[in-house]
C-alpha cells in the first residue's frame, strides 16, 4: 500500500471551509448592524486570532491533556517519532490527560504546529501494536490536514454555543424592549451558527475517520492492530463511569471512538459506526495478505 492524496476528503475539506468562511460573514454581519465597524473589526479580529493561535489548547485544556517529555513516556515519545517519521511529518507535541476513558485525538493549524494527546486509559488498555496503530491513525489526521479544520469548525461552534447559552445574560432584563432586540438577534444568530456548525463537523468528521484509518493501516503496515484497538476500546467504553463520560463528550469529534449515549447520541454520532470501521481495515488486512 502507499499514500495516495484523498480527493474526497479534500473537496470535503474544501467544502467545509467555504461555508465556514460564509459563517463568518453572517457574525460578522450580525456584530456590523448593532454594534458599528470598529466593535465588529475588534471582535472578529481578536476571534478569528483566537481561534488560529489558541483554538488547539483550548481543545487539551477542555480535556486535561498536558504537554509531557521523553523522561516522562521515553515508549510513546519513541513510537510518535517513528511513526512519524514513517509518515514524513514532523514529529508532534506529545500530551497526555489522566482520563479512564481510552482514546486519543490529535490537534493543531499544522503538521509542524501538532499535538498528539493520549489518555492514560487507553495506554492502560491497548497492547504495543494497538497503540500504534491509534497513534498513526492520530498522525493520518495531522498528515491530511483535516485536524485544522475540525479545530476551527469547533472553535466556531463553541462560541456560538456559550452566546447561545449564556447570551441572555446581557440582555439587562429591565430595559426597553427595543433595547433588548440587538441581544436577541445575536442569540437566534449564533443558534444558526451552532446548528450549522454541527452539522458541518459531523459530515466532514464521518469521512475524514475512514480516510484516518486507511492512512494509518498505511504508515504502519498493519490494519489489523488498528481493528483491534478500535475493538477494544469501544468495548472498555461500557465500563468507565457515565460522569466521566459525559464531562468528555464535547471532545467527540476529536476522539478515535466518539462517546455516544443513547439513541440520539448514536443518530448524530462525529464518527462512522466501529463495525463498519472495523470491516474496512479488515479488508485492507485481506488485501495485504493476498498481494
Amino acid at each position: 500500500m502507499e499514500w495516495k492524496t484523498d480527493w474526497g476528503l479534500r473537496g470535503r475539506m474544501g467544502f467545509t471551509m467555504f461555508l465556514l468562511f460564509a459563517l463568518y460573514i453572517v457574525f460578522a454581519g450580525v456584530l456590523l448592524q448593532f454594534a458599528g465597524l470598529a466593535v465588529m473589526a475588534l471582535f472578529m479580529g481578536a476571534f478569528l486570532f483566537a481561534q488560529y493561535f489558541f483554538s488547539d489548547r483550548i481543545a487539551l485544556y477542555s480535556m486535561g491533556a498536558g504537554e509531557v517529555d521523553e523522561q516522562e513516556y521515553p515508549e510513546l515519545h519513541a513510537t510518535i517519532g517513528r511513526l512519524a517519521q514513517q509518515a514524513d511529518i514532523p514529529k508532534p507535541t506529545v500530551a497526555v490527560a489522566d482520563s479512564r476513558v481510552p482514546n486519543a485525538f490529535a490537534t493543531g493549524r499544522s503538521p509542524s504546529k501538532a499535538t498528539v494527546a493520549v489518555t492514560s486509559g487507553i495506554i492502560d488498555t491497548l497492547d504495543s501494536e494497538e497503540l500504534e496503530g491509534v497513534l498513526a491513525h492520530e498522525l493520518a489526521h495531522v498528515k491530511n490536514r483535516d485536524v485544522m479544520v475540525m479545530t476551527i469548525a469547533s472553535f466556531l461552534s463553541s462560541i456560538a454555543f456559550l452566546v447561545v447559552r449564556w447570551g441572555w445574560l446581557f440582555g439587562g432584563g429591565g430595559g426597553e424592549g427595543n433595547e433588548q432586540v440587538p441581544v436577541y438577534v445575536a442569540i437566534v444568530a449564533s443558534l444558526v451558527v451552532w446548528v450549522a456548525s454541527f452539522f458541518l463537523i459531523r459530515t466532514l468528521s464521518r469521512y475524514r475517520e475512514y480516510a484516518a484509518d486507511r492512512g494509518g493501516a498505511i504508515i504502519t503496515g498493519r490494519p489489523s492492530a488498528l481493528a483491534s484497538a478500535l475493538m477494544k476500546i469501544d468495548g472498555r467504553m461500557d465500563k468507565v463511569p457515565d460522569d466521566d463520560l459525559r464531562e468528555q463528550s464535547e471532545m467527540n469529534a476529536f476522539f478515535i471512538i466518539p462517546i455516544n449515549t443513547g439513541v440520539i447520541g448514536r443518530l448524530f454520532s462525529t464518527h462512522p459506526t466501529t463495525e463498519n470501521r472495523i470491516e474496512r481495515l479488515r479488508e485492507m488486512q485481506r488485501e495485504l495478505e493476498t498481494a
